[in-house]
């Protein structure tokens, strides 16, 4: 047996699993100290900056205190017209008393769920997310915890939560690429949630306050999610945009102005939709590549794919991507349809090689005795 690699020469114009795009260094940079672009559909990091480097969140990590409120109201232990008391440690911790963002809730008032949910996203409301917190797990500690293993369960493998609000604790990180994730899921999961972060402003107890999100001010294409700042944390922002059929996320942290995180907003986001492009390589059940097969009905089988090939890629990547197909041969019959045959390998500067199975598209009898030995014969005779 010897192990043969070809190179598949790509039209690309094909159809749409989905390969992560290549984290090459491409020549961009940002003054944020953290930040991840990732493309929604298929996840890929496009780019970054210290995407995997724990941070100080602020009041991104309000994403996940929503995540666990959506879950609430999924599973139906909590309705939308269901109310909560403001209790005093709500009250002076982060309402009005606090001086921190803030609905304006009175203290030991009942509040709609519904609008507490408008306020942790609309106005940043710490006394919304405690009188949540309280509500579901008792204290705010004990829903901390259980932040914290949620994150775990939906992939979160560098946020630890010490709070409900994001407030300052030197154990309360995240990681730009775990804030991506979870915006992500929070896109995919509930979506009947979701157009609520396009809100621009929510007023409750008479108080009027817009959306701190400034993308959804200077790009039309920003529909969420959440702004974070504390001197700790600088001032950062976890948003989403779709243009067309394509949505990114961006995950910005450490900058130094309200001002500057408004203008990376947009920067980064109109970069990210003009320098890469999904390229479809290989529909599923399309012909790969054809193998020769030792001693079958049939002389080739073709390699396909179980599942559509999709890569996203700058224009330098797209130009320079190397694709390859490694196999062992010979390939003796029979060989039945869908058996593994072969390995389809994606090389891009910059990036680990992707390897995607690919199998027979139909199956090959063996032949008869006959025909082996006389094929064997002109093997022997003349190589062929």
């Amino acid at each position: 047996m010897k192990s043969i690699t070809s190179i598949v020469i790509l039209c690309i114009a094909l159809v749409g699993t989905t390969l992560a795009a290549p984290r090459a260094a491409l020549a961009f940079d940002t003054s944020s100290s953290f930040a991840i672009l990732m493309d929604y559909e298929t996840g890929a990091v496009l780019w970054g900056k210290n995407e995997d480097e724990t941070m100080y969140p602020a009041s991104m990590s309000k994403l996940m205190t929503l995540d666990v409120l959506f879950g609430a109201l999924r599973d139906g232990s909590v309705k939308l017209d269901d109310e909560f008391i403001i209790s005093e440690h709500a009250w002076r911790t982060g309402g009005a008393a606090s001086g921190s963002s803030t609905m304006f809730a009175d203290l030991n008032s009942s509040v709609p769920v519904e609008a507490l949910l408008k306020s942790i996203i609309i106005q940043s409301g710490n006394d919304a997310c405690i009188a949540v917190a309280e509500a579901l797990s008792g204290s705010e500690e004990a829903f901390a915890i259980r932040m914290t293993e949620r994150g775990k369960e939906i992939g979160l493998t560098g946020s630890v939560f010490k709070n409900s609000t994001g407030w300052p604790h030197d154990e309360h990180v995240m990681t730009p690429r775990d804030l991506a994730l979870l915006a992500r899921h929070i896109i995919m999961e509930f979506p009947e949630y979701y157009p609520i972060f396009k809100e621009r402003d929510f007023t409750w107890n008479g108080i009027r306050q817009a959306n701190r999100n400034p993308g959804l001010y200077l790009d039309p294409s920003v529909d969420g999610l959440k702004t974070g700042h504390t001197e700790a944390a600088g001032y950062g922002l976890t948003a989403s945009a779709q243009r067309g059929d394509r949505r990114l996320i961006l995950v910005l942290n450490g900058l130094e102005s309200e001002r500057a995180r408004a203008d990376e907003t947009v920067r980064i986001l109109d970069w990210g939709f003009r320098s890469f492009k999904n390229y479809k390589l290989f529909a599923a059940g399309t012909p790969v590549e054809n193998v020769p097969v030792w001693q079958g009905t049939y002389a080739e089988v073709p390699l396909v794919s179980t599942s559509d090939i999709d890569v996203i890629l700058s224009v330098d990547q797209r130009r320079d991507m190397k694709v390859s197909v490694a196999y062992q041969t010979p390939l003796m019959a029979p060989v039945e349809a869908g058996q593994h045959i072969a390995t389809l390998k994606i090389e891009t500067p910059g990036a680990p090689t992707r390897e995607y199975p690919l199998v027979a598209g139909g199956s090959v009898e063996r032949q008869g005795i006959l025909a082996r030995a006389g094929g064997a014969l002109m093997h022997m005779l003349f190589g062929s």
